[in-house]
């Protein structure tokens, strides 16, 4: 069980918002190349970028600061992006600069056709990142509600070649309520490839309940405000999934 520590870009800073609103945002540094390191020397594996700004605008907004996390710590540790990902040719430029992942969320709903395209000129680098409100998918940072349900678009993306999927359940983003545990494990058992869980992890019970579900196919939960705040300490955490799954 992989924990992932989130940076949330925004206006260059790492913020964190509520259920997705950008006027809900919390500051937490204004220097996300250092956020970066130190979550690497607390023993991260992965980290996890999203340009906020980006994903509004769709297309890049925080290059400068993405720029500098990768030249910071993408030698040590595999780095994913998401946020304004909608042309192969920002898929190019950011795995040139040293992402290991891409993640294609509201365009491979959009533009199915786009994560094929993706998939077949760079495999092994994609990934798609489903927000769900009971079990169907939203887009357009969460404000449209759609006809499709989490685990068939999952199956088809899984078909089109994406390495893992994200499943955010929108409801508990931010909200420090725990991790929906039950949504993720389904969606988990109904694909062959790993699910990493986002939104509302708060602490050691939601990795405890995490860790007895990894079986399912759960590889690994993003954390973000849970860190920030310090209701989850990330160190004890991973040292903690570490020997749960040992």
């Amino acid at each position: 069980m992989l924990l992932i520590p989130a940076i949330d870009l925004k206006n260059g800073q790492c913020v964190r918002l509520k259920q997705g609103l950008m006027d809900e945002a919390t500051v937490f540094s204004d220097r996300p190349a250092e956020m970066a390191q130190h979550w690497f020397k607390q023993g991260a594996r992965r980290l996890h970028l999203v340009d906020l700004d980006g994903a509004f605008a769709g297309e890049p907004k925080n290059f400068p600061a993405i720029e500098e996390i990768l030249a910071a710590v993408s030698a040590h540790i595999p780095v994913q992006l998401g946020g304004g990902i909608r042309d192969l040719a920002t898929v190019e430029k950011y795995l040139a600069l040293g992402l290991n992942d891409v993640i294609i969320g509201t365009a491979a709903v959009k533009n199915p056709a786009f994560v094929r395209e993706a998939c077949r000129e760079f495999p092994g680098h994609i990934i798609v990142g489903l927000d769900a409100k009971d079990g169907m998918v939203a887009i357009d940072g969460w404000a449209t509600v759609t006809e499709h349900h989490v685990v068939d678009l999952s199956k088809q993306f899984e078909d089109d070649g994406v390495n893992s999927i994200i499943y955010t359940d929108i409801g508990r983003d931010g909200m420090m309520s725990g991790v929906n545990i039950e949504a993720t494990q389904k969606l988990a058992e109904a694909i062959s490839i790993p699910v990493i869980a986002s939104g509302g992890l708060t602490n050691l019970d939601d990795i405890r309940a995490l860790c007895a579900v990894a079986d399912s196919g759960i590889a690994g939960a993003i954390t973000g405000r849970a860190i920030y705040e310090g209701s989850i300490d990330f160190a004890e955490a991973q040292r903690l999934a570490d020997e749960l799954l040992a």
